[in-house]
């Protein structure tokens, strides 16, 4: 299958690339960063371009991966985030739906209000309350509205692709490398990890049934920014070394407003037995150990 990646550059469609690769499909890699010399340049907020480059390629697939995925940059800046998030995903959209392509579009479980004490499951109404989740929510009704043969997939708070990683666990990685004493972390927010690489194996079994529509895809389990930090100083054996501190979000004021909870479920795959995303602990412990530490980012 030839597949044409928007945002290829970026930290899931990193993990994305390399597996689509090693089970032999074609990759057209597109991007407005050209950190990579098989990145061709696309600005997805052009439209005429994107045509262009369909028209180019001509793909079997469609993966929209390109987004502003900072959130307090989205709340900034507002116009940009709408540029790019919803009119860049209408411009895909609309690209793929001239030439009668399936396309799969990456969204967030940021789309709910936050304010529930389980899980969101993809049968609970969104209601997002910050720029970035209401961009990203608007792309995914342009491409419900267009389009007949689509996939979209909520991911969580995402994790992966090693230098490419500059949110949470980046961070914190970082702050043990520079033989940090005392993190602290927020303990009144939650989420669920979502790992690139357990991502990117489960997206071709979930294409593969044509069974179009909306699906949660996040790692098992739920945890805040304090239970992720613990977890690591646990697997890196640095409890001896390392207090990990519990702080309220407001130790850490941030520009967007964030709920309670962006925790979902993936209830629609596990009804019908398609989820292959692990608990989260396990994919940390071999993010940190295989990729981390044997590339040397991080060394003890």
């Amino acid at each position: 299958m030839k597949i044409l990646i928007t945002g290829a550059a970026g930290m899931l469609a990193y993990d994305v690339c390399m597996f689509l690769i090693s089970r032999n499909h074609t990759v057209i890699k597109t991007d407005i960063n050209q950190r990579e010399h098989d990145v061709e340049y696309l600005d997805v907020c052009k439209f005429d371009t994107v045509f262009e480059c369909i028209n180019k390629h001509t793909p079997d697939f469609i993966f929209h991966f390109a987004a502003e995925t900072n959130v307090d940059l989205c709340e900034q800046r507002p116009e940009h985030a709408y540029r790019t998030n919803t009119i860049g995903t209408e411009n895909v959209v609309l690209a793929a739906s001239r030439h009668n392509l399936p396309l799969l579009y990456i969204s967030t479980g940021g789309v709910f209000r936050g304010d529930s004490p389980d899980p969101y499951t993809e049968f609970d109404n969104p209601d997002p309350i910050n720029v970035y989740a209401k961009s990203k929510y608007e792309g995914e009704k342009i491409v419900k509205d267009t389009l007949s043969q689509y996939f979209i997939l909520r991911a969580g708070w995402m994790i992966g692709g090693l230098e490419l990683d500059k949110k949470f666990v980046f961070k914190i990685l970082g702050q043990l490398k520079d033989k940090k004493k005392e993190i602290f972390a927020v303990n009144d927010k939650f989420g669920s990890p979502t790992f690139t690489f357990d991502f990117a194996k489960n997206i071709l079994p979930v294409i593969s049934t044509e069974r179009y529509g909306l699906y949660h895809m996040a790692n098992v389990g739920v945890a805040s920014r304090y239970d992720i930090a613990r977890e690591m100083v646990h697997i890196l054996m640095l409890e001896k070394d390392v207090k990990i501190t519990p702080v309220h979000s407001s130790y850490f004021p941030l520009p967007a407003p964030r709920g309670r909870s962006e925790a979902i479920v993936n209830y629609k795959l596990n009804i019908l037995g398609l989820n292959l995303m692990p608990r989260w602990e396990s994919s940390l412990k071999k993010y940190l150990k295989e990729s981390l530490i044997n590339n040397g980012i991080y060394e003890r």
